[in-house]
């Protein structure tokens, strides 16, 4: 049977006439079997970019997407609900909020990615655990949601492979910027794990992709009315990216701070956030449960120690993180005298890949005990006893190299205080 043509839909777009059902199951279809070619999908992204696509084109793209693989669903006894966040720096969320919302009766089958630029990859930061296990079969990632509550694993290649290929292509094609894309893609990955519901965390600000703030808002409200529109509850937050938002940017770095806020020695932006996003987790599906005491409880910390080792990690991470996580060879404090007025954000993220702590392309390898520490935030005095930052390098020349990348990115003096956490809230009557 010969395949469609693309062709004319792609036009269609082009013209302002929109885009049907019919159009972006074939879309989709040829995007994931390579009927369409590259060239072909990378007029459609065009298109799309320049173009726009109404909410109704939207949502069909999505499911479009959705569908061109398998698309899971679950028979447990309670609620499927998930989180997704559009990248920052020091964004170790997830980490706490998966096995948080399980404590408390949810379910969540956490489908996560890589850091790619700037910006740090919740898979990069729990493969610093030796052993851990980021591509399971389906069998036991539905046998490990099932028994923990919850898992964070990589998403398999028949997970929306229209997506995968039409990423790749954006990406060459300079059509990244499209907030229907960006919708359709992020939605369509999470879709097919067969959520009940789902929390959207849009950063804005100097360290995430939308520093706009109009731009964010958009991109929220596109995400919350296309996820309602293919049959997903979904609700959106703007949080605050001026500043990463743990004290710690590194993959091993990170997973040390989730840690010592899942056993309640640490409080601050990222414990704070993670309660708040858990909560609307919850409350998105009807779980009347307290976050905030099934965390001082350490139920929540009881639940990460059991999926970590149900992925292959070690039994006693939780007790013994120093004996388990890498250290960097190299730690070099950054000094500095005066206020935080502001900070570059993006600018810390490049500090931790080119430290190699992150990656600029899907291939490169990352060393996961680099990274930044200690990371003083807005409004903080720094001073002989109080650097602005604790560089871990794997040598002298990178730690030199950060030193001066992260005295790049401190404005120091006087300035505004810092804005709240959370900038905005999106719902589907919003």
């Amino acid at each position: 049977m010969m395949a469609a043509d693309p062709r004319p839909l792609i036009a269609a777009i082009r013209d302002g006439r929109g885009l049907d059902e019919a159009g972006a199951a074939l879309i989709a279809r040829g995007l994931a079997d390579g009927t369409v070619s590259d060239a072909q999908a990378a007029a459609f992204a065009m298109a799309v970019l320049l173009r726009g696509l109404d909410a109704p084109a939207r949502v069909a793209l999505t499911r479009a997407m959705r569908d061109s693989g398998k698309v899971m669903h679950w028979d447990l006894p309670g609620p499927v609900v998930d989180k997704h966040s559009t990248g920052g720096i020091g964004d170790a969320v997830s980490l706490i909020l998966a096995p948080l919302v399980a404590a408390c009766g949810g379910f969540v089958p956490m489908i996560s990615g890589r850091g790619l630029g700037h910006t740090g990859g919740t898979l990069d930061k729990l493969e610093a655990i030796p052993g851990f296990r980021t591509a399971l079969s389906e069998e036991a990632f539905r046998r490990i949601v099932a028994e923990q509550g919850c898992a964070i694993v990589a998403a398999g290649r028949d997970l929306a492979p229209a997506d995968a290929r039409l990423y790749a292509i954006r990406d060459e094609s300079a059509t990244v910027g499209s907030i229907d894309l960006i919708t359709a893609s992020i939605l369509s990955k999470k879709l097919a794990a067969g959520l009940d519901a789902l929390i959207l965390d849009v950063k804005q600000g100097s360290g995430a992709f939308l520093r706009d703030e109009r731009a964010a808002l958009s991109l929220a409200r596109a995400l919350v009315s296309t996820a309602s529109g293919a049959g997903c509850r979904a609700r959106a937050y703007i949080t605050d990216m001026d500043q990463p938002l743990a004290r710690s940017a590194g993959n091993a770095l990170e997973l040390r701070e989730a840690i010592a806020v899942l056993r309640g020695e640490r409080r601050g932006a990222l414990c704070d956030l993670s309660l708040a996003l858990s909560s609307a987790c919850l409350g998105i599906v009807g779980i009347s449960a307290d976050a905030a005491r099934a965390l001082q409880s350490g139920a929540a910390a009881e639940r990460f120690a059991r999926m970590v080792a149900a992925q292959g990690g070690p039994t006693d991470l939780l007790e013994h993180p120093d004996r388990h996580l890498p250290a960097a060879p190299v730690v070099r404090a950054v000094p500095g005298h005066g206020r935080v007025a502001a900070i570059d954000t993006e600018a810390l993220g490049h500090a931790v890949v080119a430290l190699g702590g992150g990656r600029l392309h899907a291939r490169d390898r990352i060393d996961p005990r680099v990274g930044l520490a200690d990371l003083l935030r807005i409004g903080e005095q720094a001073g002989p006893d109080r650097p602005l930052a604790v560089v871990h390098a794997a040598s002298e020349g990178a730690a030199a190299a950060a030193i001066a990348s992260v005295h790049s990115a401190y404005l120091l003096g006087d300035g505004p205080e810092p804005g709240p956490l959370i900038r905005d809230e999106v719902g589907l009557d919003d």
